[in-house]
């Protein structure tokens, strides 16, 4: 799905393309950044607080060891329209109060798949709260009359609602998230993700499928 990635002027900012889409993407484990980019997307969006969509997802490092305990969240990845953030909150010299406060905004829907699981990961992980947050699973189930979905992964509803391929490699899938300087790889990867859910909750609840 994601077809090229190349560094901006700073060392924060990335393009990562898609067909007919440029992802301006902000990396960063400073909360002051964080806390910007948070503040930028209610700017651009102030029109439409009221029914905000952002695509949700995060990553973390895997764990081999049977039994083992998971490993803290590495990332979190939001996005809205063409503007993605990838927060390595693992390394975050704290985290700022409007990442808390955005998460838990009742006004904004946030989107992913198996989100519930994410949700709930950051709770135990960070005392975050996500207020709003909707499996596109059981979205795409109920909005296309396709039950069957309900147990869909991400790349399934990418094809079936985007009509792209998305491919998701497990090299990268069971990377190391929590390093501190991610690879271009890498980057590519969690904002295709975060996308991905983005687009497809906005084409569903706008019924643009």
């Amino acid at each position: 799905m994601a077809t090229g990635i190349y560094q901006n002027d700073d060392e924060e900012t990335f393009t990562v393309t898609f067909p007919a889409h440029d992802i301006l993407t902000t990396v960063t484990s400073s909360a002051s950044v964080a806390a910007n980019w948070i503040a930028t997307t209610r700017q651009l969006n102030q029109q439409r607080l009221d029914q905000l969509i952002v695509g949700l997802d995060l990553e973390w490092r895997p764990t081999f060891q049977r039994g083992a305990d998971a490993n803290f969240t590495a990332l979190i990845q939001l996005c809205v329209d063409q503007r993605c953030l990838i927060f390595q909150i693992i390394h975050a010299d704290v985290i700022p109060d409007e990442l808390s406060e955005f998460l838990s905004d009742e006004r904004f829907r946030f989107v992913g798949v198996g989100i519930d699981a994410d949700v709930a990961k950051l709770e135990e992980d960070y005392e975050l709260t996500v207020a709003n947050p909707v499996d596109l699973r059981v979205l795409a189930a109920e909005k296309m009359d396709r039950p069957e979905l309900s147990t869909a992964g991400l790349a399934t509803l990418v094809k079936e609602i985007m009509g792209l391929h998305m491919s998701k490699p497990r090299h990268i899938r069971a990377s190391e998230w929590d390093r501190e300087r991610l690879t271009l790889h890498q980057i590519k990867y969690a904002c295709a993700d975060a996308f991905a859910s983005f687009e497809i909750g906005r084409r569903l609840f706008y019924d643009e499928i």
